[in-house]
Parts: C-alpha cells; structure tokens; sequence
C-alpha cells in the first residue's frame, strides 16, 4: 500500500516533483515577467528542506547539480565565437582583472576592518566576491545575442576571473590543510594547471575529430562530449582545482569541432537547458535558509558581502565601459553575466566551512555559510533582471542584426536527392549553408516512371534527411516527383518552391568515358536560373578546418556575385572556419567589403593569385580537414575564364581525395532570380 510522507523518497516522485517544477516555473512566471532561473532557485527554497521540504537535497541533487554546473561553463565557452574573442581578448583581460580585483580589494578590506573576520578569512571570503558564474548565460543564448561584443568580453573575463579566484582558493585552502603553500605551493599549483591546459589542447581537438569522422550516430557523439567535459573536469580537480575550470577549458578547446548550426549543438543545449541546468538551480534554492536571515550577524555579513559583490562587479563593469567607450546596455550586460555567484561561492564556503582553526573555530562559520547562500540567491536574482533587461535592449536596438542585403532576403535551398550515398553529407552541408534563422530546405527526389520500388526508395531518403535535419531543430520540407527526366523534374521543382540555390551531389565516374561532372549536372546548370552547388564530402561538413575559394579573375563582375559571397561566408561562420580566398586584387577586395558591411564574422585571408592554369600550390597547403571551393561562371558570359574548362582535370589530379565544392552562380543574380521564378509562378497560376 502506498504511504504519502513527507519528505518525498520515492525516486519516481521526486523526479515527477522536479519535472513539475521545471514545467510550470518558467510558464508561471513568464506571465510575472520575472526570469525563469529566479523561478527554479526560488521553487528549490519552496520545494526544499527551508520550505515546504516536500524534498530532500539527496544524492540525486548533488550528482545533477553537479552536472550543471559544469554544463553552465562548458556551454559558455562552446557558445563563444573564439573569432570575435580573440579580437577582443586584450578587452576581456582587462575586464576580468577589473571585475577580480574591484570587489577582491573591497570585500578584504571590508570583512578584515568592519566585519573583524583575521585576514586569511578575509582573504577567502572576499574571493566570493570576485568570482562569478555564469548561470544567466541561457538568457543571452534564448536572445541569440551570445556572439555580441559585450558578451565575449564578458564570457573571456570569466576565465580570468575564476581562474584567479580558484587559484586564490587552492593556496588558501591548502595551507590549512597542511598542503604546499607559499610561493612555491603557488608556482607547483600554476604549473599543474597550464600543464593540464596544453594537455586538453593538444589532446582533445584531434580526438573530437577522428571521432566524429568515424562515428556520424548523434547519441554516440553526445555521450563522447560529455565524456570529455567531466574527463576535463576530473583531471582538473586532480591538480588542485575545481571542475567547473576545466569544463569551461573544455568547450573552449572544443569550440571548433562543433558548428553551433548542426545537430550534435542541438541536442547539447537542448539536454542542459531542459534538464541538467534547472536541476542544478532548484538544488541551489534548496540550499538556502530564509528563516536564517533573522539572525542580525547573518544579515549584517550578507548585507557586507552584497554591497562588495554586486558594487564591485558593478564600478568593474563602469570602469570598462568609460575605459573603452562601450554603451551602457552593453555595461548592464556585462555586468549582468558577472554578478551572479554559485559555482565558486559554493565551493569556497564550504571549503572555508571545513577548515578547522587550532582553537577549534572554523575559518568561515555558520553565519558566513548562511550568509553566501543569500548572496547567492540575491545576485542571481539581481543578475536575472539584469541580463534580460541588458539583452532586450541590445535586440531592440538592432545593432546584433547581420546587415542582409534585401536581394538576398529570400533563401531557400534546394537538395536532389536520389543515392542513399550522398543523403547524410548533402543535408549537412545544406544545414551549414542555409542562413540561421531565416533559411528554407527543401528535399526533392525525382522518380522516372511509374515505379512503386524507385518511389519507396526515393520517400526512405527524402524521410531520412528530413530526420537529420529536425536533429539540428530546422525543418525541411520533403516532395517525391515524377518527370520524363531528372533535370526537368528539378528545374519545375526549384520554380515551384522557390528555390534560390540547388545542391547535388559530385557524380560517381563509372568510366573513363563519362564527363567529371556526369550528365545530370552538365544539363541542370545552364537549364536553371539558381545558384548551382556542386558538393563531394570526404569528411564531415562541420569537421572542416579552412576553406580555401577559389575566385574567378573577373568574379566581382557576375550577378550572382554578391549570393556566392553570402553563401560561403554563412558557411564559414556555421563550421567556425578559416578562409582563404585567392583571386585578383579587386575581386578580393570586394568579397572582403561585402563581410565587412554585412557583418560576418569571419576569419579570411586574401592572397592573390594569378596559376589559373594549376592549382597545386593550393592542393600543397590543403589537409584532410580543408575544403576547396571552386566558384565558376556560366558558359558564354563575359566573366567566365578559360581555366574554368579546365577544373574537371584539376580536381582529379590535386583534389580527388578531398572535399571539394563547385559553385555555379546563377545568371541573373539573387534577386532577380528569386523574383522571375515568383513571376513565373504567377503567370502559371493566371
């Protein structure tokens, strides 16, 4: 017989409890317009021991929250665009020692003079102060705002600021338990862990890739992330420091190897979101004990640690804002994403909680300890309203939108699919070149005849992409069509859907006798008005390095220019990749205009080139992780050179074991197409 009792033990209803909560939360309080996250930390006070105690803060808490946390920081350094950080790294250096030492020098000063605490717990207690975590990083991702400026020097001073902090905490602690200390202490624990850092970056970017090449299932490539996150996170805490360090070093090695557009992204922030990430906030609620905020000494030490905290993060993020002349939604924002504490708070509390003193005392007593989880729970509030304060006014104000040209405004790409063969690197190639957010996909599958076989083998790959497509979130719309011929059925596909790019597959030479790029493609070319690309991928597309564009001589002269550019600097910006771009001097300046003005983030070099007549210095520099673009022009236009005759040769003497891209721009430009295949529909229609 079932007995209801307080509290709740039984894994099934704590979990139906916690679930419950993580449903209705956010629902609740959205129609309050208050953030979610302030929603699980004050359902985990409702929901825990210091409320209702309809739960208790078992293992489970512990193990999830742990997984959270450490989820927090891997996915605010996986979510960087390490491009724009670099660009800003000398800007988030300075803003981490700010936002260290602002509230490090305040928070001694202030426990050793006011509070009377002796100056190591002074010391400890003002590393709180200092440190950060990042919880209201999902705010910004929910905003699609994580790649502005603001953010990046934000998320880069968290990795100056809790290193720091850690670091402070690792010598404290260890000369109380006895440990190295001192400066020699202090050197051993900063050589473990830059020894540990070039261990991750030398060792993990090339297992991610050798993995994700050989193993394309999602889940296998989910579970092998998580395993290197707590591998970093582990081996961190081995060296002397916490977790959450070498989870955050983690996503930043990884950074590269996962496209923050493709499917294995999906399902990381869809699991943390959804799960790992509320557990760990309800299980910082449950921590905290209202009634202990009567007691006057507790109050006074939070009220102390609350004036520190939060107004020194708030003059660290004034000075930068001044020192650098950045706006003030972008100051609210930083200093949004760095006034919130749980991570290192809670391990330096309870570290100073544990440490006991020659007269017995502890370092940091119980109104230390029940004053941190009041500041925990008043900075994420305050960090809350902040960061989506901050992160709405930065989308209003539109200066986080990439500038789109308006001939260019509608995209929609268009996949023929017919070998089983190609379905899995066309539809990931078609997801990185899509525009986020506002690009169309559409597979198609042409059947010759009535043949109830060729359909069914046809619907089983159109299904089969569309799955690979809802694993990364986007849908794709799927036909099977019947025509007299492939090319016939694909150009009225691409009229009737708009279609303002179509991707094929590279054609699979059976004989010396056949054309490099088969039949198919050489009549659908000058046939279609779209943009025609031309794909074969040895290697995964979102495993991709560098690309290397090649660029017609008199390249900024074709109409369908201004599309290509586009095109590929959307794909750079998807697979995080360097390009590199060889052409005439003018024609790179163009393509190098065209990303400035429309602010793409992307990392190109210009080399000028002038071999058209052999590509093997290109094919000397390309690796296995390269992919070479060959841009075309269509034949009898005044910008098509005479190499172009000469690709198919070029591509199976340098480039037959390596990715490669064809693109045939479309004659008549992006719009002008995009408006006669409307045009023409209409016309039909009447």
């Amino acid at each position: 017989m079932f007995h209801f009792v307080l509290p709740i033990t039984d894994p099934t209803w704590i979990f139906f409890v916690v679930l419950s909560v993580i449903l209705f939360a956010p629902m609740l309080l959205e129609r309050l317009r208050i953030p979610s996250i302030i929603g699980m930390i004050t359902a985990g006070i409702v929901v825990g021991p210091h409320g209702l105690h309809l739960l208790e803060r078992d293992s489970s808490f512990e193990i999830f929250g742990k997984v959270g946390l450490l989820y927090i920081m891997f996915l605010a350094s996986l979510e960087m665009n390490i491009q724009d950080v670099r660009k800003q790294q000398t800007k988030a250096l300075v803003y981490g020692l700010l936002s260290f030492l602002i509230p490090m020098a305040a928070g001694v000063a202030m426990n050793h003079w006011l509070l009377g605490y002796i100056l190591p717990a002074s010391v400890l207690m003002a590393s709180m102060y200092a440190s950060h975590t990042l919880i209201t990083y999902p705010t910004v991702m929910r905003m699609g705002i994580s790649k502005h400026r603001a953010v990046n020097v934000a998320v880069g001073g968290t990795i100056v600021a809790v290193t720091l902090t850690l670091f402070l905490l690792a010598v404290v602690g260890g000369f109380y338990k006895g440990e190295e200390h001192g400066w020699s202490g202090a050197m051993m624990l900063f050589l473990k862990v830059a020894g540990l850092a070039v261990v991750l970056i030398v060792a993990f970017p090339p297992m991610a890739r050798f993995f994700f090449r050989r193993y394309g299932d999602s889940v296998l490539q989910y579970i092998f992330v998580l395993c290197l996150v707590f591998l970093g996170g582990g081996m961190m805490e081995i060296v002397g420091m916490e977790g959450i360090l070498g989870a955050f070093l983690v996503g930043l090695v990884l950074n590269r190897e996962i496209p923050p557009g493709g499917p294995l992204m999906s399902h990381i922030e869809f699991v943390g979101n959804a799960l790992f990430i509320p557990y760990f906030l309800i299980g910082v609620g449950m921590l905290i004990n209202v009634t202990a905020f009567t007691d006057l000494t507790v109050l006074t030490v939070a009220l102390v640690m609350i004036l520190c905290g939060t107004g020194g993060k708030w003059l660290g993020s004034w000075c930068f804002q001044k020192l650098f002349r950045m706006g003030a939604s972008e100051r609210q924002l930083m200093f949004g994403l760095s006034s919130a504490r749980a991570a290192a708070t809670l391990a330096i509390v309870l570290v100073g909680y544990e440490i006991i003193l020659p007269d017995g005392s502890r370092l940091l007593g119980d109104e230390v300890l029940n004053a941190a989880m009041f500041l925990i729970l008043v900075s994420c509030i305050i960090s809350s309203v902040a960061t989506d304060r901050a992160s709405r006014a930065i989308v209003l104000s539109g200066e986080t939108e990439v500038t789109m040209p308006q001939d260019l405004a509608h995209d929609n790409i268009l996949l023929a699919v017919s070998n089983p063969k190609t379905v899995v690197p066309l539809t990931n190639a078609a997801l990185m070149l899509r525009t986020p957010g506002t690009g169309n996909l559409t597979a198609v599958s042409i059947i010759l005849g009535d043949d109830a076989e060729s359909r069914t083998s046809g619907q089983k790959n159109l299904d089969y992409a569309a799955r690979l497509a809802a694993a990364a979130n986007v849908r794709m719309a799927t036909y099977c069509r019947w025509s007299v011929n492939p090319v016939t059925g694909i150009s009225y596909a691409a009229r009737e859907h708009e279609a303002t790019d179509i991707l094929v597959g590279l054609h699979h030479k059976e004989s010396i006798t056949e054309k490099f790029f088969g039949r198919f493609t050489e009549e659908l070319v000058p046939t279609v008005s779209q943009q025609v690309i031309v794909y074969r991928g040895v290697s995964p597309m979102y495993s991709m390095r560098r690309i290397h564009i090649i660029v017609p001589p008199r390249g900024r002269h074709d109409p369908g220019f201004r599309h290509w550019v586009h095109r590929m600097g959307v794909l750079a910006q998807q697979i995080c990749a360097r390009v590199t771009l060889y052409g005439r001097p003018a024609t790179l300046n163009a393509v190098r205009t065209f990303w400035q003005e429309g602010k793409y983030a992307v990392e190109a070099e210009y080399q000028e080139y002038n071999a058209w007549h052999d590509f093997a210095e290109v094919a000397n520099r390309m690796r296995s992780d390269h992919l070479i673009v060959f841009i075309l022009a269509q034949k009898g236009t005044p910008w098509r050179h005479p190499y172009h005759n000469h690709i198919p040769e070029q591509l199976e003497r340098h480039f037959s074991a390596r990715s490669v891209m064809v693109v045939v721009p479309s004659r008549l430009g992006a719009g002008t197409a995009s408006a006669e295949v409307r045009s023409g529909i209409a016309i039909k229609q009447k």
